[in-house]
């Protein structure tokens, strides 16, 4: 290849950038490592030492009969949601991955339908499918007898759903795995006369074990962290895990049990920590792989296919859209029991939570600000993060980088207990208290997703052309010049996605600022559980409705760039 064809500019190309301070760089890289101590490490470690400050205390209180209740139904709906995760998502990937069936993009596209809907909201639509005289709770009192209560309001209701929530999470563990199958051994095999059981139970289910366990533990940290899904089934149920435990308790001793959570908090850190060393350890013992031989489907189907995609759409609409037709029906009519007819759907309850429910209106508001501001500052502070430490790698700052991630994959109850207890006091020389304000909510989401900003850049950092930075470098321009001017169009598209993700998660969660808000700094996330739990069914549906159009438009968005990302930037396309 020619000097021409590789089309380096020359000098006079940066002509128009000014010549940049010698402290450029270090300037701009300390202002993203203040970011990432003080959002991210700092809170963590006030945390921790909260925690470990009385140790007395704590060994009383997680020895207390509340806490070894709540601890053993963590651990126990956590395995027990793993072990669906698996069955579910694992088998859908091996049934869409390896055989022949048709439309797999779009069935691939429903599993993972579950990864972009909010647990609170996943966990308020299978409330309304299986609300009393709906066709599905009559067929399910059919076949088990009638219930007395509802039927999700119970530790099983806690398990089933968050099993079907973190499906996706194996779903794409497995998928990523049989893209790098060796198509050969099971041309090898086939040609000894070796069937499609034999094959997948004697070649390629040992070639994908590490990624079944690797997709396990990453639904097993994810389970035992959520609050979404607990605190609207088990709460009523009275089934208490570690996440509402800590809720309940803030909520009703306010900061003086902070002790007490933060020990709490560390024992779901301890968990956490488990499963991701498991994840971690699976993830290490995959095969490395060279895919030899024709792509796509290894085991047809032959006669078979039609039962096997009839099946397969029954499924995956069962799980993932008649759970939320239900929660339209239910926001359409004007109480629960009323039955869905053109007489009796109604836009009412949108046209109250949007125009007359003032806590509603301003948990919009503040949801999108939050999350606006957080999708920003974290697309800004990824992408320099991500500069200096993939394209430039400087040692200081990959060490940053992997810091980063902490708080996204702890659950995060650590995080708002971490942002309580650094936050409570008036800041240093400020003497202003952020607590009880929307500003703490904002600063436990800077450092929790800056995570997921950070990704997508540095993925595409580091497929990038290293040329044209290198050419701007010996014409003279500075670092930041060269991230500015060279590196950010190139890498737009991800820095534009990892906005997207970051907006998107903001805009619905619930676990953070669940702990945070008060009257005043409702988010929507806080709005959908309160109204639940008031008894205002239809308010809190028609609220999840509109959360759902908003996070689906948003992944929509996102998907137009996902040609220029890398592969596994967007977490809904495998």
């Amino acid at each position: 290849m020619t000097e021409a064809e590789i089309s380096v500019p020359g000098p006079n190309a940066y002509a128009a950038y000014p010549r940049g301070s010698r402290w450029g760089d270090p300037a701009l890289a300390g202002a993203a490592g203040a970011y990432v101590l003080l959002l991210c490490a700092l809170p963590l470690l006030r945390l921790f030492a909260e925690g470990l400050a009385q140790p007395e205390a704590a060994l009383a209180m997680l020895g207390g009969r509340a806490t070894l209740r709540a601890l053993q139904n963590t651990i126990v709906s956590g395995l027990g949601s793993t072990i669906i995760s698996v069955g579910i998502g694992g088998g859908l990937a091996l049934a869409i991955g390896l055989t022949d069936i048709r439309r797999r993009g779009v069935l691939a596209l429903l599993c993972l339908l579950p990864m972009l809907i909010p647990p609170q909201i996943a966990a308020l639509a299978w409330i309304r499918l299986l609300d009393a005289g709906s066709p599905a709770r009559a067929v399910l009192d059919a076949v088990t007898g009638p219930w007395s209560n509802h039927p999700l309001y119970s530790g099983g209701g806690v398990v089933w759903i968050m099993g079907l929530e973190h499906a996706a999470l194996v779903f794409l563990a497995v998928t990523a795995a049989i893209r790098s199958l060796p198509c050969d051994l099971v041309e090898a095999a086939r040609a000894a006369g070796a069937r499609g059981p034999r094959i997948l139970l004697g070649i390629l289910l040992p070639l994908l074990r590490p990624a079944f366990g690797a997709g396990a533990a990453l639904a097993f940290v994810s389970a035992i962290g959520n609050f979404g899904v607990p605190a609207l089934l088990g709460i009523p149920g009275r089934y208490s895990v570690l996440t509402t435990l800590i809720y309940q308790r803030l909520s009703g001793f306010g900061p003086s049990v902070l002790g007490e959570v933060a020990a709490l908090a560390l024992v779901l850190a301890v968990l956490a920590a488990l499963g991701l060393g498991l994840q971690r350890w699976a993830a290490s013992q995959a095969p490395v792989l060279v895919r030899t031989g024709p792509t796509g489907p290894v085991l047809p189907l032959g006669r078979a296919r039609p039962w096997a995609e009839a099946a397969l759409w029954f499924i995956v609409g069962v799980l993932s859209i008649a759970p939320l037709l239900a929660l339209l029906a239910s926001a359409l009519v004007p109480a629960l029991g009323v039955e869905l007819s053109l007489g009796t759907a109604s836009l009412d309850q949108f046209g109250y939570i949007l125009f007359q429910h003032d806590a509603t209106r301003r948990a919009f508001l503040n949801s999108a600000l939050l999350a606006a501001a957080a999708a920003l500052a974290t697309a800004a502070v990824g992408l320099v993060l991500a500069y200096y430490a993939a394209a430039r790698r400087w040692r200081a700052m990959r060490w940053l980088d992997t810091l980063a991630d902490l708080p996204y994959a702890l659950p995060g109850v650590l995080t708002a207990i971490a942002a309580i207890l650094l936050l409570l006091r008036p800041l240093p020389l400020l003497g202003v208290s952020l607590y009880g304000t929307l500003w703490i909510i904002l600063a436990a989401y800077l450092g929790r997703f800056l995570a997921l900003a950070l990704r997508p850049v540095a993925a595409a950092i580091a497929q990038a052309d290293p040329a044209p930075e290198e050419a701007a470098r010996l014409a003279g321009a500075r670092g930041p010049q060269r991230l500015l001017g060279i590196l950010l169009p190139a890498v737009a598209p991800a820095v534009a996605t990892g906005a997207i993700l970051v907006f998107l998660t903001a805009f619905n969660e619930l676990t953070v600022s669940a702990l945070l808000w008060s009257r005043g700094s409702e988010t929507v996330g806080v709005m959908v559980f309160s109204l639940q739990a008031e008894g205002a069914a239809t308010a809190a549906s028609a609220v999840a409705v509109l959360t759902v159009l908003v996070t689906l438009g948003l992944a929509g968005v996102a998907t137009l760039f996902a040609r220029r990302l890398p592969r596994g930037s967007l977490p809904w396309l495998p």
